[in-house]
Formats: C-alpha cells, sequence, structure tokens
C-alpha cells in the first residue's frame, strides 16, 4: 500500500467512524484502475456481534450494513475524498462477512486512480 492509498484508508476510516459512530480497525486499500478497493476488518460494534449470534441476525445485520453503508455516502457524498484524490466517486459496491467481520468496499471513480497515484 502507498501513501495515497494509507491516505485514502484514513479518509475512508474518518468517514465511517463520523457518520456511523464506529470505524474499521484495519483498513487496506489498493489502487486499481478506477477503483479504489478497501479491505475493512473490525468493522462490528460490540451490539452487532451480539445480534450476529443467530442466523437471522446475521441476516439482518448483513443486508442493514451493506444498504447502509451505500445510503450514507448517498446522503453524505465523501467530498474529503474527492478532494484528496481530484476526482468524483460515481458508484460504490459493499459488502461484508459477519463471521469473519470482514468487510470490502470498491469506491468507483472517474479517473484512472492506479495512473494517477501508484508510484
Amino acid at each position: 500500500m502507498n501513501r495515497y492509498e494509507a491516505e485514502f484508508s484514513n479518509l475512508v476510516r474518518s468517514f465511517r467512524k463520523k457518520h456511523m459512530g464506529k470505524g474499521p480497525s484495519k483498513i487496506t486499500t489498493t489502487f486499481c484502475k478506477n477503483w479504489a478497493i478497501c479491505e475493512m476488518e473490525g468493522n462490528l460494534s460490540p451490539v452487532e456481534k451480539f445480534i450476529a449470534g443467530s442466523d437471522e441476525g446475521k441476516q439482518v445485520l448483513r443486508a442493514a450494513r451493506t444498504e447502509m453503508v451505500k445510503e450514507m455516502y448517498r446522503k453524505n457524498p465523501p467530498e474529503e475524498m474527492e478532494e484528496f484524490l481530484k476526482c468524483k466517486l460515481v458508484d460504490l459496491f459493499v459488502d461484508i462477512d459477519i463471521n469473519r467481520d470482514f468487510g470490502m468496499s470498491i469506491f468507483v471513480f472517474d479517473e484512472n486512480l492506479s495512473d494517477k497515484f501508484n508510484e
């Protein structure tokens, strides 16, 4: 992970902490073409871990987590990320494995991040 990817990880953590109350404990970002691929560990709060104790809870939590994160970015455009990268976010794909407390977000921008930031 280069310094731009590391700084993007910090911006993602800060954004999630601000809008969700808790950010992931570890984020690794990779720029690939116009994607910023973020692998995130330690996403769940203690209450969410309790809810994940049942199969039904896991299903509800996964659905809520993926849709909630996408909606959060729609309602609160990530201006800090766009300013840092000097390009616009055009799409976001989100998923989480509740059992492993491992999530992935793929931020799709309107410019090739690999060409711009890979040292």
